[in-house]
Protein backbone atom coordinates (compact mmCIF):
# COMPACT_ATOMS: atom_id res chain seq x y z
CA UNK A 1 0.00 0.00 0.00
CA UNK A 2 1.44 3.58 -0.79
CA UNK A 3 2.72 5.72 1.95
CA UNK A 4 0.49 8.92 2.84
CA UNK A 5 3.79 10.75 1.61
CA UNK A 6 3.41 9.07 -1.92
CA UNK A 7 -0.37 9.71 -2.08
CA UNK A 8 0.47 13.33 -1.59
CA UNK A 9 2.99 13.10 -4.14
CA UNK A 10 0.33 12.00 -6.32
CA UNK A 11 -1.98 13.81 -5.60
CA UNK A 12 0.13 17.17 -5.81
CA UNK A 13 1.46 15.64 -9.46
CA UNK A 14 -2.08 15.11 -10.60
CA UNK A 15 -2.95 18.67 -10.29
CA UNK A 16 0.42 19.64 -11.25
CA UNK A 17 -0.59 17.60 -14.67
CA UNK A 18 -4.62 19.06 -14.75
CA UNK A 19 -2.93 23.18 -14.44
CA UNK A 20 -0.64 22.28 -17.13
CA UNK A 21 -3.08 20.97 -19.61
CA UNK A 22 -5.75 23.82 -18.79
CA UNK A 23 -3.17 26.45 -19.29
CA UNK A 24 -2.23 24.96 -22.64
CA UNK A 25 -6.09 24.69 -23.25
CA UNK A 26 -5.97 28.97 -22.21
CA UNK A 27 -2.99 29.48 -24.60
CA UNK A 28 -4.71 29.59 -27.66
CA UNK A 29 -5.95 32.43 -29.66
CA UNK A 30 -9.00 34.14 -28.51
CA UNK A 31 -11.55 35.89 -29.94
CA UNK A 32 -13.59 39.13 -28.32
CA UNK A 33 -16.27 40.89 -29.19
CA UNK A 34 -16.54 44.00 -27.65
CA UNK A 35 -19.44 46.36 -27.57
CA UNK A 36 -18.82 50.28 -26.85
CA UNK A 37 -21.77 50.95 -28.02
CA UNK A 38 -24.34 52.94 -25.17
CA UNK A 39 -27.15 50.43 -26.63
CA UNK A 40 -27.28 46.79 -26.93
CA UNK A 41 -26.38 45.28 -29.67
CA UNK A 42 -26.79 41.30 -30.89
CA UNK A 43 -23.11 40.25 -32.51
CA UNK A 44 -23.88 37.07 -35.14
CA UNK A 45 -21.43 35.21 -36.35
CA UNK A 46 -21.30 32.99 -39.47
CA UNK A 47 -18.87 30.58 -40.79
CA UNK A 48 -17.79 29.92 -44.52
CA UNK A 49 -18.74 26.41 -45.55
CA UNK A 50 -17.27 23.42 -44.09
CA UNK A 51 -16.39 25.24 -40.67
CA UNK A 52 -17.93 25.47 -37.13
CA UNK A 53 -20.53 27.52 -36.10
CA UNK A 54 -18.90 29.39 -32.86
CA UNK A 55 -21.20 30.70 -29.69
CA UNK A 56 -24.30 29.32 -31.77
CA UNK A 57 -23.80 31.78 -34.26
CA UNK A 58 -25.27 34.81 -31.91
CA UNK A 59 -26.01 36.52 -28.63
CA UNK A 60 -26.92 39.60 -27.01
CA UNK A 61 -24.25 41.74 -25.84
CA UNK A 62 -25.17 44.54 -23.45
CA UNK A 63 -23.47 48.23 -23.28
CA UNK A 64 -19.92 48.41 -22.44
CA UNK A 65 -19.44 44.70 -21.56
CA UNK A 66 -17.31 42.04 -24.06
CA UNK A 67 -17.85 38.22 -24.28
CA UNK A 68 -14.29 35.99 -25.15
CA UNK A 69 -13.68 32.78 -26.16
CA UNK A 70 -11.47 30.41 -27.61
CA UNK A 71 -11.24 30.47 -31.17
CA UNK A 72 -11.00 26.88 -33.25
CA UNK A 73 -7.47 25.33 -33.02
CA UNK A 74 -7.64 24.85 -36.69
CA UNK A 75 -8.23 26.22 -39.85
CA UNK A 76 -11.12 28.59 -39.86
CA UNK A 77 -13.15 31.10 -41.74
CA UNK A 78 -15.90 33.29 -41.45
CA UNK A 79 -17.69 36.61 -40.93
CA UNK A 80 -18.59 38.77 -37.47
CA UNK A 81 -21.37 41.21 -37.34
CA UNK A 82 -23.48 43.43 -35.42
CA UNK A 83 -27.38 43.66 -34.94
CA UNK A 84 -29.22 46.51 -34.01
CA UNK A 85 -32.76 47.48 -33.13
CA UNK A 86 -33.48 43.86 -32.13
CA UNK A 87 -37.40 43.69 -30.44
CA UNK A 88 -39.86 40.85 -29.64
CA UNK A 89 -42.89 41.67 -31.16
CA UNK A 90 -46.21 39.25 -31.56
CA UNK A 91 -43.62 36.66 -30.01
CA UNK A 92 -41.22 36.92 -32.58
CA UNK A 93 -37.32 38.06 -32.46
CA UNK A 94 -36.35 40.56 -34.83
CA UNK A 95 -33.80 43.26 -35.75
CA UNK A 96 -33.61 46.55 -37.70
CA UNK A 97 -30.54 45.47 -39.08
CA UNK A 98 -28.15 42.13 -39.63
CA UNK A 99 -31.30 40.16 -38.61
CA UNK A 100 -30.65 36.31 -39.09
CA UNK A 101 -33.93 34.61 -39.83
CA UNK A 102 -35.60 36.20 -36.33
CA UNK A 103 -32.94 34.16 -33.92
CA UNK A 104 -30.97 35.19 -31.00
CA UNK A 105 -28.71 32.31 -32.08
CA UNK A 106 -28.01 32.46 -35.70
CA UNK A 107 -26.43 29.30 -35.67
CA UNK A 108 -24.44 29.44 -39.49
CA UNK A 109 -27.26 31.96 -41.11
CA UNK A 110 -26.26 34.94 -43.10
CA UNK A 111 -27.67 37.99 -42.00
CA UNK A 112 -29.69 40.90 -43.84
CA UNK A 113 -28.29 44.19 -45.47
CA UNK A 114 -26.60 46.56 -45.03
CA UNK A 115 -24.13 45.60 -41.98
CA UNK A 116 -20.46 45.87 -41.43
CA UNK A 117 -18.73 42.91 -41.57
CA UNK A 118 -15.30 41.68 -39.88
CA UNK A 119 -13.71 39.02 -41.86
CA UNK A 120 -11.36 36.32 -40.78
CA UNK A 121 -9.12 33.25 -42.42
CA UNK A 122 -7.69 31.66 -38.78
CA UNK A 123 -4.31 29.50 -39.14
CA UNK A 124 -3.11 28.93 -42.71
CA UNK A 125 0.22 29.53 -44.45
CA UNK A 126 3.58 28.78 -42.61
CA UNK A 127 3.58 30.91 -39.79
CA UNK A 128 -0.05 30.75 -38.51
CA UNK A 129 -1.28 32.96 -40.12
CA UNK A 130 -4.87 35.15 -39.15
CA UNK A 131 -5.98 37.29 -41.89
CA UNK A 132 -8.59 39.92 -41.44
CA UNK A 133 -10.47 42.70 -42.62
CA UNK A 134 -13.51 45.06 -42.37
CA UNK A 135 -15.82 45.47 -45.31
CA UNK A 136 -18.54 47.58 -46.15
CA UNK A 137 -18.89 45.77 -49.48
CA UNK A 138 -22.43 44.84 -47.93
CA UNK A 139 -23.20 48.51 -46.47
CA UNK A 140 -22.72 50.12 -43.12
CA UNK A 141 -24.67 49.58 -40.10
CA UNK A 142 -22.25 50.45 -37.17
CA UNK A 143 -18.75 51.57 -37.06
CA UNK A 144 -16.53 48.50 -35.60
CA UNK A 145 -12.58 47.84 -35.57
CA UNK A 146 -10.20 44.59 -35.36
CA UNK A 147 -7.28 44.63 -32.77
CA UNK A 148 -4.74 41.47 -32.59
CA UNK A 149 -2.59 41.35 -29.63
CA UNK A 150 0.57 39.83 -29.22
CA UNK A 151 1.50 38.75 -32.97
CA UNK A 152 4.00 39.37 -35.32
CA UNK A 153 4.09 40.62 -38.53
CA UNK A 154 1.18 42.76 -40.22
CA UNK A 155 -0.84 43.31 -37.32
CA UNK A 156 -2.82 46.69 -38.08
CA UNK A 157 -5.82 47.76 -36.57
CA UNK A 158 -8.21 48.26 -39.29
CA UNK A 159 -12.09 49.18 -39.48
CA UNK A 160 -14.42 51.75 -39.52
CA UNK A 161 -14.72 54.53 -37.30
CA UNK A 162 -17.02 56.96 -39.23
CA UNK A 163 -20.84 57.76 -37.69
CA UNK A 164 -21.98 56.87 -41.62
CA UNK A 165 -25.06 57.09 -40.69
CA UNK A 166 -24.97 60.98 -40.14
CA UNK A 167 -23.28 61.45 -43.73
CA UNK A 168 -25.09 58.63 -45.83
CA UNK A 169 -26.14 59.89 -48.90
CA UNK A 170 -30.04 60.24 -49.00
CA UNK A 171 -29.98 57.44 -51.88
CA UNK A 172 -28.48 54.87 -49.86
CA UNK A 173 -30.40 55.35 -46.71
CA UNK A 174 -31.79 52.51 -44.98
CA UNK A 175 -34.46 53.47 -42.69
CA UNK A 176 -36.33 51.24 -40.23
CA UNK A 177 -40.73 50.53 -39.94
CA UNK A 178 -40.47 50.04 -43.62
CA UNK A 179 -38.60 53.47 -44.33
CA UNK A 180 -40.46 55.22 -42.49
CA UNK A 181 -38.74 55.32 -39.13
CA UNK A 182 -34.97 56.89 -38.03
CA UNK A 183 -31.43 55.78 -40.59
CA UNK A 184 -30.32 52.81 -38.72
CA UNK A 185 -27.92 51.36 -42.06
CA UNK A 186 -26.36 53.03 -45.06
CA UNK A 187 -26.56 50.44 -48.07
CA UNK A 188 -24.09 49.96 -51.00
CA UNK A 189 -24.50 50.96 -54.19
CA UNK A 190 -25.12 46.92 -55.31
CA UNK A 191 -28.10 46.91 -52.53
CA UNK A 192 -29.60 50.41 -53.85
CA UNK A 193 -29.74 49.73 -57.51
CA UNK A 194 -29.37 46.02 -57.96
CA UNK A 195 -27.31 46.60 -61.41
CA UNK A 196 -25.01 44.14 -62.68
CA UNK A 197 -22.39 46.71 -62.83
CA UNK A 198 -22.41 48.13 -58.95
CA UNK A 199 -23.25 44.57 -57.59
CA UNK A 200 -20.18 43.21 -60.05
CA UNK A 201 -22.36 40.21 -61.41
CA UNK A 202 -21.98 38.41 -64.66
CA UNK A 203 -20.13 40.73 -67.43
CA UNK A 204 -18.64 42.53 -64.51
CA UNK A 205 -17.30 39.83 -62.13
CA UNK A 206 -13.61 40.43 -62.55
CA UNK A 207 -11.00 42.60 -61.57
CA UNK A 208 -10.69 44.06 -64.59
CA UNK A 209 -14.69 44.91 -65.02
CA UNK A 210 -15.34 45.49 -61.22
CA UNK A 211 -14.48 48.99 -60.80
CA UNK A 212 -15.33 51.45 -57.88
CA UNK A 213 -18.58 53.62 -57.94
CA UNK A 214 -19.11 56.94 -56.74
CA UNK A 215 -21.14 55.06 -53.98
CA UNK A 216 -18.18 53.03 -53.11
CA UNK A 217 -15.92 55.77 -52.91
CA UNK A 218 -18.04 57.27 -50.07
CA UNK A 219 -17.28 54.41 -47.96
CA UNK A 220 -13.98 54.58 -49.03
CA UNK A 221 -13.37 57.79 -48.34
CA UNK A 222 -14.60 57.65 -44.86
CA UNK A 223 -12.86 54.47 -43.86
CA UNK A 224 -9.79 53.88 -46.48
CA UNK A 225 -8.93 50.83 -44.27
CA UNK A 226 -11.90 48.63 -45.51
CA UNK A 227 -13.08 46.77 -48.23
CA UNK A 228 -15.59 49.02 -50.43
CA UNK A 229 -16.49 46.68 -53.65
CA UNK A 230 -16.09 43.04 -54.49
CA UNK A 231 -12.72 43.27 -56.38
CA UNK A 232 -11.33 46.29 -53.71
CA UNK A 233 -7.87 45.46 -53.06
CA UNK A 234 -6.82 42.43 -51.48
CA UNK A 235 -3.79 43.77 -49.72
CA UNK A 236 -6.43 45.43 -47.18
CA UNK A 237 -6.79 41.60 -45.77
CA UNK A 238 -3.55 41.36 -43.42
CA UNK A 239 -1.34 38.39 -42.09
CA UNK A 240 -0.85 38.35 -38.61
CA UNK A 241 1.36 35.65 -37.14
CA UNK A 242 0.07 34.04 -34.31
CA UNK A 243 -1.96 36.80 -32.67
CA UNK A 244 -2.56 36.00 -28.59
CA UNK A 245 -6.34 37.78 -29.16
CA UNK A 246 -8.09 38.99 -31.75
CA UNK A 247 -10.94 41.90 -30.56
CA UNK A 248 -13.85 42.50 -32.17
CA UNK A 249 -14.61 46.32 -31.54
CA UNK A 250 -17.86 47.94 -31.92
CA UNK A 251 -18.31 51.64 -32.05
CA UNK A 252 -14.89 52.01 -31.05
Amino acid sequence: MASSSTKTLLSLSLLFILFALSQATYSGMILTLVNNCPYTIWPAIQPNAGHPVLERGGFTLQPLTHRSFAAPTAHWSGRVWARTGCTYEHEKFYCATGDCGGRIECDGLGGVTPATLAQFVLHHGHADFSSYGVSLVDGFNIPLTVTPHEGKGQCPVVGCRAKLLETCPAVLQFRSYGGHGPVVGCKSGCEAYKTDELCCRNHFNSPQTCKPSSYSQFFKHACPATFTYAHDSPSLMHECSSPRELKVIFCH
